[in-house]
């Protein structure tokens, strides 16, 4: 599976973007990923995600996971997540400012 995730907006309108490729991280990792997308139900997500037209200096999220047979993109607003969205985008946050 591979996932290219992107955060921009908040406060300073800082940018952070990483891609990553499930069969070569670790398996672990990996597998909490798959979960985590089935989760989140992502493939059946809409494929534009807003919140409160009021909400400034939100965080803003574009995430496309592509699988063997599939490819979903979807933009979201911060506070236009579910739950189980918001722990797959926590997730992947952590991930990509590892690297």
């Amino acid at each position: 599976m591979k996932i290219a995730f992107e955060r921009s907006g908040g406060f300073a309108g800082l940018r952070l973007s990483a891609t990553f490729d499930t069969e070569l991280l670790p398996s672990e990792t990996a597998a909490a990923l798959a979960r985590l997308i089935e989760e989140a139900d992502f493939f059946n997500l809409p494929a534009i995600l807003t919140g409160s037209p009021n909400a400034a200096d939100m965080y803003q999220y574009v995430l496309t996971v592509e699988d063997e047979t599939r490819s979903h993109m979807v933009t979201a607003s911060e506070d236009g997540v579910s739950d189980a969205l918001r722990q797959l985008l926590d997730f992947l946050l952590r991930l990509a400012r590892k690297r």
